[in-house]
């Protein structure tokens, strides 16, 4: 049996970075171990989740590991079942994985090299984490190295940890903690556990072993065994307390730290356990777009500004993902929270919304303080301070006639007339405005500055038309047709100028006015005026080639008393057809033949229907000259038969009334008038014919009658009679 001294067990944890494969454990056990088994060797850093799959052991082939080693399911520990050989095997290669029943992969593989260390061989102290030192107390005790045990370790208690043996003597032992903890000793130095250890209680105890005789007495000084408690990772990184919005200036240039995070870890200080990294979590790189627009490193948390601009006025949440166990999985995360918000800066430089204004129109005897434009510039920082705006005219307004006006916190400027315009001197203007920021821009330079041209035009300045009266007056009988010529109205220069007229204000409509000419007409009847009675409306004159050059004057109407009728009664007109429906012609009215004075050539005569509105319902009657007008249907259909349409002839205070005599009919597709065809002399009436032809058919239907009767009595005659009574045939 090799003396249990020899054993030397050291511990190899890797500091593995995110996402980097885990570093091979490396575990050193003496050949001939003389103490229990099974004996655990290392704990794997398996994830929390690993109730979910199985932890799989396999050796150098991929095979299940056939040799002296297994994994403990509940505390993750790799432990040993028997004593080992360095001259059967030297190096032992093994894997352990965390699968699921359908094999896949959950965690690992995690490789682990077991070395066998000759009996001889001495502990070399430098492993890749752990150091293993040495310290014998006592010559006749058989040293032990410091035992680690796993903290809140799940199996069977007690726990067999170690075996103590004083060389050469049978005695018995006997255990003292300090501080008190859960061991214990048996009579053959077995040294055993009683229930879970916790570091946050106690993460080391010094145990103190007698070696007594039968009598109780103690041979010589206690063996001291230090027992360590391993750390258990069962502390969440602890983020700090997320602060006030971080404030980092617009145009920042990458590298520039935003902040520095330092999560906390309750872990035991300097194990894997408490090994805290940082991993970015948002804000993601947009797609297509190359860089992130902050970064965080991973060892200390520093939060730095990535290579995409940020723009003014965000405000952005950082989410950085605290690590322990260096970022290995099985590992606690938290996630720490970072605002920043981006201030602006004066890096924009204000603009105009439009850079051409106009033409603009003024006529010359426009007043001074006039606005003749209003322009609008903007500025895209957010800061107040940064849009503030300057605004100057740069050129076109040598002789001082324009001058701008805006609020000092306002992006309006109005351009203003500040001395009378000149059509002669100047017939038009190019104002040139440029607007510049009051605060210094950062970054390139500040340029000329943004500019509006506004194009101004003056225009000459003519005096409106002027009419031949400033005031008009006429007299009218009450009973005066539609279309009564009341008087003309004509320009002071008719020939320099020619003037469109219109009525303003005729709110009766009794009125009419020809645009060209200025003769004013009756539009219609005069009903509901009283002799006496007196009528005003504007009359308008519009320049034709400047129709924004008027003048207007007043139109007084003086209603008189109506003449007595006229005791001239004309000649009724030679009759004349229409056509209903409606066809395109008339009939021509003309003036009476008889009268002197269109004789002697005096005119024009006016011409309107009679009162009857039965007569101005269906017609409508319009004056061709002084001497005719023409008459027409004003409906599309009127009753076919000879209409009476009384027509009044006037001319100054005589008046005088046409019978037109004109035939409605019925027309075939050439115009032609049908005519209604009167009853011939002689001709039967329909109700006479029809009479005679039913009884002629009554009559002929009584003589076939009869007929039919007769053959019938005279065929039964005939069969009656005996057959000798029947005269013989005589033969031919």
């Amino acid at each position: 049996m090799v003396p249990s001294w020899l054993w030397l067990l050291c511990i190899s944890v890797p500091q593995a970075l995110p996402e980097a494969q885990p570093a091979e454990l490396s575990v050193e056990i003496p050949e001939n171990y003389g103490g229990n088994f099974p004996l655990y060797l290392t704990k794997l850093l398996l994830p929390r989740e690993g109730a979910e799959g199985q932890i799989m052991l396999s050796g150098d082939s991929g095979k299940a590991a056939q040799g002296p080693f297994a994994m403990d399911p509940d505390s993750g520990f790799l432990l040993v079942t028997r004593a080992l050989d360095r001259e059967e095997q030297a190096e032992y290669q093994l894997q352990v994985t965390l699968e699921t029943q359908d094999r896949r992969v959950l965690w690992g593989p995690q490789p682990v090299l077991v070395r066998v260390k000759d009996e001889n061989d001495q502990a070399s102290g430098h492993q890749a984490i752990a150091t293993v030192e040495v310290s014998i107390i006592e010559s006749t005790w058989v040293p032990l190295e410091p035992i680690h045990l796993a903290e809140n370790l799940k199996v069977l208690y007690p726990h067999h940890i170690a075996q103590v043996h004083w060389s050469g003597v049978d005695v018995h032992y006997r255990l003292e903690s300090h501080p008190l903890g859960p061991f214990d000793v048996d009579a053959e130095g077995n040294l055993y556990v009683t229930r879970e250890l916790d570091t946050e209680a106690q993460a080391e105890y010094v145990l103190q072993v007698w070696a007594q005789n039968s009598r109780g007495e103690d041979y010589a000084a206690p063996l001291e065994l230090h027992v360590l408690v391993m750390d258990e990772n069962d502390n969440v990184p602890v983020c700090p307390p997320r602060g006030p919005a971080v404030s980092i200036p617009e145009l920042s240039p990458p590298g520039t730290e935003v902040t520095r995070l330092s999560a906390e870890d309750a872990d035991a200080p300097g194990s894997p356990n408490s090994h805290i990294v940082y991993q970015l979590l948002n804000p993601e790189s947009e797609d297509g777009v190359e860089g992130r627009a902050f970064q965080v490193d991973s060892t200390s948390g520093s939060v730095t500004l990535g290579a995409l601009p940020l723009q003014a006025g965000q405000n952005i949440l950082l989410l950085v993902l605290a690590m322990d166990l260096a970022g290995a999985e099985g590992g606690f995360s938290s996630t720490c929270e970072v605002e920043v918000e981006v201030t602006d800066i004066n890096d924009h430089a204000p603009e105009f919304t439009t850079s051409q204004i106009g033409p603009i129109s003024l006529p010359e005897d426009v007043e001074p303080g006039t606005l003749v434009a209003m322009l609008t510039a903007t500025d895209a920082d957010l800061e107040p301070a940064f849009r503030l705006m300057d605004f100057a005219i740069e050129r076109g307004d040598m002789d001082g006639t324009f001058d701008l006006d805006w609020e000092p916190d306002s992006g309006h400027v109005g351009l203003r007339l500040c001395k009378n315009l000149s059509y002669e001197a100047a017939p038009s203007h190019k104002v040139v405005v440029v607007v510049r920021s009051v605060a210094e821009l950062v970054g390139p330079g500040p340029g000329p500055g943004a500019t509006a041209t506004v194009t101004v035009l003056v225009e000459r300045v003519m005096p409106p038309p002027k009419l031949d009266q400033e005031r008009y007056e006429a007299s009218v009988p009450i009973s005066a047709p539609a279309g009564s010529l009341l008087l003309t109205i004509q320009p002071s220069d008719p020939i320099s100028r020619s003037l469109r007229f219109s009525l303003v204000n005729d709110s009766e409509g009794w009125l009419c006015i020809e645009k060209v000419s200025g003769e004013v007409h009756t539009a219609q009847s005069l009903q509901g005026t009283q002799p006496g009675d007196t009528y005003t409306v504007l009359v308008e004159a519009q320049d034709t080639d400047e129709p924004r050059l008027s003048t207007s004057v007043p139109l007084v109407i003086h209603f008189l008393k109506a003449p007595p009728a006229p005791a001239l009664t004309p000649a009724p007109v030679p009759s004349r057809y229409l056509c209903t429906p409606r066809q395109d012609h008339g009939v021509i009215v003309s003036g009476p033949s008889k009268d002197s004075d269109l004789a002697s050539g005096h005119g024009p005569y006016s011409f309107a229907l009679g009162p009857n509105p039965t007569v101005q319902r269906d017609w409508r009657l319009q004056t061709l000259n002084g001497s005719h007008a023409y008459l027409t249907l004003a409906l599309h259909w009127v009753e076919p038969r000879e209409h009476i349409i009384p027509v009044v002839v006037s001319h100054n205070a005589q008046m005088w009334q046409l019978l037109v005599r004109v035939i409605v009919c019925r027309c075939n597709v050439e115009g032609q008038c049908m005519r209604k065809v009167g009853r011939m002399k002689g001709m039967p009436t329909k109700l006479s014919a029809v009479g005679i032809l039913v009884g002629t058919l009554v009559a002929i239907g009584i003589f076939l009658i009869l007929i039919f009767t007769h053959w019938t009595l005279s065929r039964k005659k005939d069969l009656n009679q005996p057959a000798d009574s029947v005269p013989l045939k005589a033969t031919v």
